[in-house]
């Protein structure tokens, strides 16, 4: 059976994966506001091990996987050689099995040509979960990403030109009041461009980055939905699912684009007239945190 080394993390979509952590860590585990990966070194876990749990995985089990998820928090950065013998390895091993997904930075998009993403698409690996976090340049360095807002782009349409479905993530509340609206609207702009599957947002929170949080003015609930008002009413994506249905969120939006992008505009003004009525709501800085590891 697969050993995995903790903290494990999974999209929330992958909730009914199997699991093989074919990396540890994260091979970009210098984002300042992120705390997934920081107790770990990040290093690719051996081939043959990896071989080894998915042949043991019970024949019992076998026809019912549908859907497997590769981790850690970058499995695509795995080499483009040994990541086929997986993927054929888990084609062999599940029958039933449909879908394969991974999350991917941007580094690791750097690794791969547009040739084998479409070689990895059609062994199976359909979907990459993408963390933008913001549109914004003067973000992206402010939290130490790595890469700026074009550059993102232009890897995630590679991706996407290789036939991959994308799912994106941003932050609110990354940039602090200071830069909040800007934010908003460059990550829409950049959504726009790209126009991934899925598109989900997250608030910032308190977990292994307290140093970071610290060095922002932080967003109160009024900015973060002064925000998210910004980016719903800039969003026009050719045809994009939204959701912001995170535990760090308090303002739960699911939509279609373009289809619903009205209603969505018209959900977050409902929202702040509401709050206007919850006595010293919107002055409020949200204090969720995860303290699991």
């Amino acid at each position: 059976m697969p050993h995995y080394i903790e903290p494990l993390f999974r999209p929330p979509s992958e909730a009914r994966s199997l699991i093989f952590q074919i990396t540890i860590g994260c091979s970009q585990n210098h984002c300042t506001f992120c705390g997934m990966y920081k107790g770990k070194q990040f290093r690719l876990k051996p081939l043959e091990d990896v071989l080894r749990e998915i042949a043991a995985i019970p024949e019992a089990y076998r026809l019912r996987v549908e859907r497997v998820f590769l981790a850690d928090g970058d499995a695509l950065v795995y080499p483009f050689g040994l990541l086929v013998s997986i993927l054929d390895a888990l084609a062999a091993t599940f029958p039933r099995l449909n879908r394969i997904g991974s999350y991917a930075s941007p580094n690791s998009l750097t690794t791969k040509s547009g040739q084998e993403l479409a070689q990895l698409r059609d062994k199976k690996l359909r979907i990459l979960y993408f963390g933008l976090e913001s549109g914004d340049d003067a973000t992206l360095a402010a939290v130490n990403k790595g890469f700026d807002a074009a550059r993102m782009a232009e890897l995630a349409l590679s991706a996407r030109e290789a036939g991959m479905k994308l799912s994106v993530t941003a932050i609110l509340g990354l940039a602090g009041r200071g830069r909040s609206l800007e934010h908003a609207r460059a990550t829409a702009a950049w959504v726009n461009r790209v126009n991934p599957e899925y598109f989900s947002l997250l608030t910032l929170f308190h977990r292994h980055n307290d140093d970071f949080v610290r060095s922002l003015e932080q967003c109160t609930h009024r900015d973060l939905l002064l925000e998210a008002r910004e980016l719903v009413t800039h969003l026009a994506p050719a045809r994009t699912i939204l959701r912001s249905n995170h535990v760090s969120n308090f303002l739960n939006l699911a939509g279609s684009y373009p289809k619903d992008r009205l209603r969505l505009i018209a959900d977050v003004n409902a929202a702040l007239a509401h709050a206007e009525n919850l006595p010293g709501f919107l002055d409020q800085v949200p204090d969720y945190a995860e303290e699991y590891y």
